[in-house]
């Protein structure tokens, strides 16, 4: 039989369409994109055996870019630090305080002498209750007010107005209302605890912002005046506040509060109950927590944290003129202050730009009599007229 050549293409391609729409072919589509993958496999058919190749394209997850829809992570705030237990104490602690107006009160009459009537009176300071003296010219006020801050005195022979008593009657002959307080833990205040001598300065701190309660006081024209501890406390007060407008210092202790706990030790322990003077006034209770004591005893080890407490690292803040009087023969005794201290604050405070003047009493000790303390109040009281005259 012979065959017409002509028809073979024709049924080759008949019979290829046949097999093709028999056959069940799975096909899977991926979509693409400019970063995919592309392979061929070959997939076997379940009825027909047909070998398809079917082209695959597998794609990549697209790396984000900035201007992706991503959500950011949310940084988390790094942890506060932990003040140090000491951190109040510190000038800058003490800058950080309010002192809150209280009340003077008058707590009985006392005498009335002849250029001034006195008067024992209470305040609220750091919820104690502090005693102390306050004298009141005659005649019409308000008076420019002095605060007199007592040195160190054993508590069990204290009364109030002990070592200011002279300097009072002084002031008010010359029109200057006078406050003495106690502070805490003597005369017939509360007792209370103060680290580095702060619990004193703040009783001062205080009764500066309680003298608005005062009718004849003017708060206005306001001076300090301090011996030997109450020196220390006013030198520390002028580093907290500006209300004082000058002040006085006689035989200050150190501005360097390392020179104090050198000399006369950190303080007593609460199983020290037998010592019975700390410090020279310090005030550690028996019922101080632990953590609290370790702290305090660290930090009186520590020049870095003396630093932050000691007033002659930041005489900047002083705004007041200052004046400082010293026997060359103090320090004779172990309570008394080295006559080198109050040259050092002297020094410290001209070269932070500060207004001081020093005078020096070669034969005077830690407590001045005769000419010399005469002139030393004449000279006392002649500064405080030139800064608190109000004009």
């Amino acid at each position: 039989m012979s065959l017409n050549l002509r028809f073979y293409p024709i049924a080759g391609l008949f019979l290829t369409l046949v097999l093709l729409i028999s056959c069940e072919t799975a096909v899977t589509t991926v979509p693409t994109t400019s970063s995919a993958n592309t392979f061929a496999t070959a997939t076997p058919t379940a009825k027909s055996g047909v070998a398809v190749t079917v082209i695959m394209t597998v794609t990549s997850s697209p790396t984000p870019t900035a201007d992706s829809t991503a959500i950011p992570a949310i940084p988390m705030p790094l942890p506060t630090p932990t003040p140090h237990p000491m951190a109040p104490y510190t000038i800058a602690g003490l800058r950080q305080r309010n002192y809150p107006r209280g009340t003077i009160e008058i707590a009985s009459w006392m005498a009335d002498e002849e250029y001034f009537d006195k008067y024992a009176i209470t305040y609220p300071s750091d919820g104690l209750t502090i005693s102390g003296i306050l004298q009141i010219p005659k005649g019409e006020g308000p008076f420019p007010v002095i605060i007199l801050n007592h040195g160190y005195h054993e508590r069990d022979s204290y009364f109030s107005g002990a070592g200011t008593w002279q300097q009072a009657e002084y002031l008010n002959y010359r029109g200057y209302l006078t406050i003495a307080p106690d502070y805490r833990s003597w005369g017939k205040s509360d007792s209370g605890p103060s680290f580095f001598h702060t619990g004193l300065v703040a009783d001062v701190l205080n009764l500066l912002a309680s003298l608005p309660s005062l009718p004849q006081a003017d708060t206005s024209r306001v001076g300090m005046w301090g011996h030997s501890m109450g020196g220390g406390i006013t030198t520390k007060v002028l580093t907290v506040t500006d209300a004082v407008k000058a002040a006085v210092l006689h035989a200050p202790n150190s501005a360097n509060d390392a020179d104090l706990i050198a000399r006369w030790g950190p303080g007593c322990v609460p199983d020290q109950a037998e010592v019975v003077e700390c410090n020279l006034g310090e005030v550690i209770p028996a019922n101080l927590p632990e953590e609290l004591l370790n702290a305090y005893l660290a930090a009186a080890s520590s020049p870095e944290m003396l630093q932050q407490i000691a007033p002659i690292y930041h005489l900047d803040y002083v705004s007041a003129p200052v004046q400082i009087h010293i026997g060359l023969a103090d320090g004779a005794e172990a309570e008394q202050t080295p006559p080198d201290w109050a040259p050092a604050l002297h020094e410290a405070l001209l070269a932070a730009g500060k207004e001081s003047t020093l005078f020096t009493y070669p034969d005077q000790g830690h407590f001045f009599n005769g000419p010399d303390w005469n002139e030393m109040m004449q000279r006392t009281a002649d500064f405080f007229d030139t800064y608190l005259s109000g004009e």
